[in-house]
């Protein structure tokens, strides 16, 4: 085998058709034609020296030559990003702007109080935050990346699985002066209750049980705004559905001692275009590790509860308390 043939460009390819098991599906996310990703497969096969991958009319599908040369890709794709990482401190401040598009949860009230941190480390990159209930389209440009409450099916996307946003039921403390609280899901009929448009059009993905429940309620409020979700509640309104992490946002909502409502998966969405830029790949790094990092508990699989983070958190039934930060 010619090793001096080998190129970084070629093995990426292979990559993205082994991952989508497609060369026209790579061929879409790469921005390239069918052919010419065709051409770059065969011009590795000969340099392997090895089939990589069997034809079919439903795609292609790995060889064990093509799975060992999978594994060594992977391997060079880290320690490229190590390399990156490391001489980046070397190299001039990144320029540019960044506009994300997001949902009215999520992006204003987790992402936004945190993108300081990526601007600390790149001063001279705008970042520009859309809030609506729809993704923007990146592929037609509308944003450079996008929050996904779906898993995003286009082969012209990058996509990754951030987490899992749970919804949980909050209330004042005024609102249950004189009434008694729910011991269950199934009681939040006898309520106002409080809804962001957004999670009415989520309702098809919560669970049976759950859909049954939102076929009980009748909401007294429903807006497209959390600002105006969260100023209701807070205001004794009544009982608002909200994700858990607005337990560490806003000590004015008190977090109900209730299952959680429903998990609903999220990703980031972006193209090729958007990775290859100076400003790209930085960015989506940051947005990944942001979301492992130790006050990200409310994303992961399994839910956690406001009354598990907070030493001593105020809960229906219970009695006042203090939260700590998260």
């Amino acid at each position: 085998m010619n090793t001096d043939r080998l190129d970084w460009d070629t093995l990426r390819v292979f990559r993205v058709v082994a991952e989508l098991s497609s060369m026209s599906g790579a061929a879409a996310r790469l921005g390239e034609s069918p052919p010419t990703i065709s051409r770059k497969i065969d011009d590795l096969e000969t340099t392997i020296g090895a089939q990589l991958f069997v034809r079919s009319t439903r795609g292609v599908e790995l060889t064990e030559a093509g799975k060992v040369v999978l594994r060594y890709a992977h391997q060079m794709a880290e320690a490229a990003n190590t390399l990156r990482d490391e001489a980046g401190a070397q190299r001039a401040p990144v320029e540019g702007r960044i506009t994300i598009s997001t949902g009215d949860g999520i992006g204003p009230y987790w992402l936004a109080p945190r993108l300081h941190e990526f601007q600390d480390m790149n001063p001279r990159i705008q970042i520009r935050m859309i809030v609506n209930d729809d993704p923007a389209d990146v592929t037609n440009g509308d944003a450079d990346i996008a929050i996904h409450f779906s898993e995003p099916k286009s082969h012209e996307l990058l996509t990754h699985r951030l987490g899992v946003q749970h919804y949980i039921g909050f209330a004042s403390k005024d609102y249950f002066r004189e009434r008694k609280p729910p011991e269950s899901l199934f009681e939040y009929y006898k309520y106002r209750c409080l809804m962001h448009s957004s999670y009415v059009n989520q309702v098809e993905r919560w669970a049976p049980k759950v859909s049954e429940l939102r076929r009980m309620i009748d909401y007294a409020f429903v807006s497209n705004s959390g600002t105006a979700l969260i100023q209701s509640c807070a205001a004794g309104g009544g009982v608002a559905i909200l994700p858990s992490f607005i337990a560490a946002m806003d000590n004015r909502l008190i977090p109900l001692d209730l299952p959680e409502i429903a998990p609903i998966q999220f990703w980031v969405a972006y193209t090729e275009r958007f990775r290859r830029r100076p400003e790209g790949q930085p960015f989506v790094d940051w947005i990944r590790k942001r979301f492992e990092q130790d006050d990200a508990m409310w994303f992961r699989e399994q839910f956690v509860h406001p009354r598990d983070v907070f030493s001593n958190v105020h809960i229906f039934p219970g009695v006042a308390g203090t939260r700590r930060e998260s």
